[in-house]
């Protein structure tokens, strides 16, 4: 009886292993048929690449990776024909699906026999299927078609599977990477930084930085990267490297300037900005942030040299007019401080004669700020200020009435 049960496990396994096999066949049959059936294939297929028997064969495996290239070939046959009914959608998924099949197919294509021979039956095939797969296009429209409909995590995955191909070892080095595999890498880390997946658009951004495409942009998308990650070591190499590689670009020199103002090394920021003054010497903007880093270094002489050079270059850029105001106007009020120290009244009224002087030379920045930016009240406070100090009684009238006006 034990032995009976045994011989009919035995026949059972047998069937069963034949049956999945049968099944391979069938399935290919009608993937390669005149009127394909490929949802019947694919029915058939299914079982076939979980069974023991046929799992681990590489062309079960070939199999379904074929019925997904014949599929995908009546599909841009519809493409051309009824574009109306196709769907990019469906077809994207098909050519992901069929590559993915591939890929085992040919790790078990590649395995020794019985006798340690390696004899793969499959690679030719399906380099020349993937081949086509990676040259017309459909997989990067697929990827097109998803970043279009915001699915920046499934684009991403259709251009990584087409950047994977010609590295794969069943293509055996047969593709070669030009400008369009470039090209295709920068969408897919547009799409990695859409999907807020930094730390893959930093990898195919640093990747992007020594090829040919789009660079300029590559290390201004990838210091934005960095910066999103906080990563002050790699932002501030990547503005070094941008600076270095594009020196006519202002904008790295500029990003490398503020992000030393910002950390509180004015220092550093000083250093950079000598720089670019040196690279654009009639840049008003850069006069005046070099008078304000050495205002804050306690380079006074300095600073006022810079804030009107500022001023020479752009006579009415405002941020340089309110600098150089506030830099009398401050410098007027330490003077006023130490007077009522001064027992002496020749040197009182000698030092309050000095107060009053920095006070004149504040004053028309101010007036001129106020008539280029005529809604700003701070401007007018300031004037208000400056017209009771000096003593000038009709303007003073005339700015309080104008402040009273807009107050109300």
């Amino acid at each position: 009886m034990k032995k009976l049960i045994v011989s009919l496990l035995l026949i059972a396994s047998v069937t069963a292993m034949y049956a999945q096999r049968a099944n391979v066949n069938r399935a290919r049959n009608m993937a390669r048929s005149e009127n394909p059936n490929f949802a019947g294939a694919r029915e058939l297929i299914k079982p076939a690449l979980q069974d023991e028997s046929t799992k681990n064969l590489a062309l079960t495996w070939f199999i379904a990776g074929e019925i997904g290239y014949r599929e995908n070939m009546r599909l841009e046959t519809q493409r051309y024909f009824n574009p109306g009914a196709f769907d990019q959608s469906k077809q994207g998924q098909i050519i992901m699906e069929s590559i993915n099949f591939f890929i085992v197919a040919d790790s078990l294509d590649q395995l020794p026999d019985d006798r340690g021979r390696v004899r793969p039956r499959h690679r030719r095939d399906m380099r020349r299927m993937v081949s086509e797969y990676y040259q017309f296009g459909s997989l990067v429209g697929y990827g097109a078609y998803l970043f279009e409909k915001n699915d920046f995590v499934g684009a991403l995955n259709a251009f990584n599977t087409f950047l994977a191909i010609p590295d794969l070892p069943l293509i055996e080095g047969s593709i070669p990477k030009d400008s369009t595999y470039y090209q295709i890498m920068f969408f897919a880390a547009i799409s990695a930084s859409s999907a807020e997946n930094s730390d893959e658009a930093i990898r195919l951004f640093e990747l992007l930085t020594t090829k040919d495409y789009e660079t300029l942009a590559v290390f201004e998308l990838l210091h934005r990267e960095y910066s999103l990650l906080n990563d002050t070591v790699n932002y501030v190499r990547i503005l070094k490297e941008g600076m270095d590689r594009f020196p006519s670009e202002l904008w790295f020199i500029q990003q490398l300037i503020n992000h030393y103002i910002y950390s509180e090394q004015p220092e550093k920021a000083l250093e950079y900005l000598t720089t670019a003054i040196q690279g654009d010497p009639t840049l008003a903007q850069y006069r005046f942030v070099e008078g304000n880093l050495h205002e804050q270094l306690g380079n006074m002489e300095e600073a006022e040299a810079a804030y009107k050079k500022a001023l020479e270059l752009d006579p009415d850029l405002t941020t340089a007019l309110e600098a150089l105001g506030l830099f009398y106007f401050r410098r007027a009020l330490a003077i006023d401080d130490m007077v009522f120290t001064i027992r002496d009244p020749q040197l009182r009224r000698q030092e309050e004669e000095k107060a009053a002087n920095e006070f004149r030379r504040a004053l028309p920045l101010f007036e001129r700020l106020a008539e280029l930016e005529p809604t700003e009240m701070r401007h007018k406070y300031r004037l208000r200020g400056l017209y009771n100090v000096l003593r000038m009684d009709n303007e003073l009238e005339a700015i309080s009435q104008e402040i009273e006006r807009a107050t109300q």
